[in-house]
């Protein structure tokens, strides 16, 4: 929501765009393969049908580096929230060299202990995230109609909005709101091994969560704008930054704020252990199809979960999550870790709306006219992005060197893939029967 109040009040025009061009093709395509098949794994497995082994693996490498990467800038969105939820007093915290780091590290710790003790523990911290998440952007909307009612505002028209101009800057942050906030739906399904009746559960979530996640997102980016001024929106925490301006001079009101802010911290680790869970997945379903090493198929004898996995993904998030903030500002180091870890997730979304475009033969059911139409817009958006997002949209010491990582961090880490990939191949090149 920081990213599209930098729109100003023409973010509700790009958010409708973002919701009919990205957000409804995606849960079409989701509720469609989900239904065809409802497999462990989720994506990975429905590339891996559709677009063969090597694009199954692709696909599940690139959204393993994203839920890494996103992990790495959970990590210091976190720090930042506790620095608001500490109050004026703690300003000073983001701008030393160990608080972020110290914190990130912490939060990661404690998200690989949920993962480890699976969904029963898992679940619950979700469920206080999702909670959570309502009453923070409950309240986040209602502050801006309380400060009318109490004149510290003098106006608020949430719905307000004007034409707008389609350049370069602008179609970036477009890109920001469809894959780096209507995304999602096809995460939930990497985990439909351990759901009840994934076929029909996935489908309905999707119906029920997209009406509620675009009205959030539009009336909250609204407040955001009318709490901050938008040369002062923090990029990282907005949600904090306009809860602690928003209720300024309300007196013992005032001590909502804290509170607010906690649920804020709770929402994002309900976030964390999510992603977390479904990312050690990945390297599990691919170690049962010989794409990585039989060590990564250790499963707890006790808890019944990936350990190795899971010990795994946790020491490359650390070592990311750390790498990223060398050398540069926070509100940098979050725009390089989330340009580069929404690129991968583009490269995910990519082979998903290429799924009913170009290998429908390969699905028992063929998709009809209107789903791949539906995914053509999803993939014309996600190129789009992925374009885009290689250049900054905050000020930075220098874009080319900027740009220069995210490229070098994109072809790095699938290089590696590749040469891993080849690696396993040539000692079991038997392949998966389809």
């Amino acid at each position: 929501m920081g990213t599209a109040a930098k729109l100003g009040s023409v973010h509700i025009v790009f958010w409708l765009l973002a919701a009919a061009l990205f957000y409804l093709p995606q849960a079409a395509v989701v509720i469609f393969l989900s239904r065809l098949m409802p497999l462990e794994g989720g994506v990975y497995q429905w590339a891996y049908v559709a677009l063969g082994k090597f694009g199954g693996f692709l696909v599940a490498w690139n959204l393993w580096a994203y839920a890494i990467l996103i992990l790495a800038t959970f990590g210091v969105i976190v720090a930042t929230n506790v620095a608001y939820l500490v109050g004026p007093q703690g300003a000073w915290l983001t701008g030393t060299s160990w608080y972020t780091a110290g914190v990130s590290v912490l939060a990661i710790v404690a998200t690989a202990l949920v993962a480890l003790l699976g969904l029963r523990i898992g679940k619950w911290v979700q469920n206080v995230g999702g909670a959570a998440q309502f009453l923070s952007f409950g309240a986040l909307i209602a502050i801006p109609f309380v400060a009318v009612a109490r004149g510290t505002l003098s106006a608020y028209h949430p719905l307000a909005t004007s034409l707008p101009t389609f350049t370069a800057y602008n179609l970036n942050i477009f890109g920001k709101l469809a894959i780096g906030a209507f995304s999602g739906f096809e995460y939930v399904a990497l985990l439909a091994g351990e759901c009840r009746s994934p076929r029909r559960g996935i489908g309905q979530s999707v119906l029920i969560a997209a009406p509620i996640i675009a009205t959030m997102f539009i009336l909250g980016t609204s407040s955001v704008l009318a709490l901050v001024p938008t040369e002062r929106i923090d990029l990282v925490s907005p949600i904090p930054q306009a809860i602690t301006l928003g209720l300024s001079g309300f007196g013992t009101l005032e001590v909502v704020g804290p509170a607010l802010i906690l649920l804020i911290v709770l929402r994002q680790l309900g976030n964390m252990t999510l992603i977390f869970t479904g990312s050690t997945r990945l390297p599990l379903v691919a170690g049962w199809d010989s794409l990585l090493p039989a060590w990564f198929t250790r499963i707890h004898p006790r808890f019944r979960t990936p350990t190795n996995s899971i010990l795994f993904v946790a020491l490359v998030t650390l070592i990311f999550t750390l790498a990223g903030q060398l050398g540069v500002g926070v509100q940098e180091a979050f725009q390089l870790l989330d340009n580069a870890a929404g690129i991968f997730y583009a490269f995910t979304y990519a082979a998903l709306f290429a799924i009913p475009l170009f290998a429908a033969a390969r699905l028992t059911e063929r998709p009809p006219p209107w789903l791949r139409v539906a995914a053509a817009a999803g993939l014309g958006v996600t190129v789009l992005y992925s374009v885009l997002s290689v250049f900054p949209i905050i000020e930075v010491a220098s874009w080319r060197i900027f740009t220069a990582k995210v490229v070098a961090v994109l072809a790095g880490v699938n290089l590696l893939g590749l040469a891993i990939y080849g690696a396993t191949r040539r000692r079991s090149p038997r392949e998966k029967s389809i």
